[in-house]
């Protein structure tokens, strides 16, 4: 298992009439933390796509606990959960400043080619990577 730990504020554009950050920046903050956990091994999204690999999302699941509001520090523990063949599965926790958890998330992501959107195989580097850092098996082909 691959853990890390990201950090941001939230920002002010970011929330809703209602004061609160709106449902759907969860979204762009789960895949930053993402992509920040994958950069703590070593490994930018951009040297996936540069290798001809693409990353979508192919379903992704939500459940809100607590509000938050602008100007507040969260922090996402963003787990990489497992890979098997040509998929990844990621769960999140999201939390406040007083270490409340506010919301839950888990995406399934998968490999596709850069160019042709079909099925690929992760990247070697990407495995090697995800191997040297792992605390348990995770891969699975």
């Amino acid at each position: 298992m691959i853990t890390y730990d990201y950090k941001f504020r939230v920002a002010y554009p970011d929330t809703d009439q209602m004061g609160t950050m709106h449902h759907a920046n969860y979204v762009k903050y789960y895949e930053a933390a993402r992509w920040e956990l994958f950069r703590s091994i070593g490994v930018s999204y951009n040297s996936l796509e540069q290798s001809g690999v693409m990353c979508p999302v192919i379903t992704m699941n939500f459940k809100f606990i607590k509000t938050t509001r602008y100007d507040e520090l969260l922090t996402v523990k963003t787990r990489l959960k497992a890979m098997k063949g040509v998929r990844m599965w990621f769960t999140y926790q999201m939390y406040n400043e007083q270490n409340q958890l506010i919301n839950e998330a888990e995406t399934e992501i998968a490999f596709v080619g850069r160019d042709n959107w079909k099925p690929c195989s992760a990247p070697d580097f990407l495995l090697e990577a995800i191997q040297k850092h792992t605390t348990t098996q995770i891969i699975d082909k």
